[in-house]
């Protein structure tokens, strides 16, 4: 076997464990927190409607549906590239609407601004599966 065949099998591999432990790290921000919404879905409709969202209520519901139904889609790696865009776009909405910043008092503003910026960087490695695809070590893996 030649060198080249050899790395680049090692590559693919490595390539496949990096991806599945990259949507299992990703998928325990949301698995969690969309049960979290469910068991405490008063206090979750409390949150929502305390930063002036209408229809707190189907606000709690469509983010347990997001934070389960495609975390979960991305921890089992099916339609995982649907399954990052829509948690993707979640979570950047999500850090517009409860982590301004830059309209909060100074108290609050340092640690929603370092709140924002962690959306919108597991926001860029959500992308980053929506772009490359889960890897052989998942459902879409196993279809390919």
């Amino acid at each position: 076997m030649s060198t080249s065949s050899t790395a680049s099998s090692t590559t693919s591999s490595m390539q496949d464990v990096f991806a599945l432990v990259g949507r299992i790290l990703l998928a325990i921000m949301f698995v969690p927190a969309g049960f979290g919404k469910i068991t405490g879905f008063a206090g979750t409709v409390g949150y929502i409607a305390s930063v002036g969202l209408p229809l707190p209520e189907l606000g709690a519901v469509l983010a347990i549906v997001v934070e389960l139904g495609l975390g979960l889609m991305l921890l089992a790696g099916y339609k995982t590239r649907a399954a990052a865009i829509g948690l993707a776009v979640f979570t950047v909405v999500a850090a517009v609407l409860f982590h301004n910043y830059w309209a909060m008092p100074a108290d609050k503003a340092y640690v929603n601004q370092l709140m924002f910026f962690k959306n919108l960087a597991i926001a860029g490695g959500l992308y980053a599966f929506a772009a490359f695809g889960a890897g052989r070590l998942s459902v879409d893996g196993r279809t390919e």
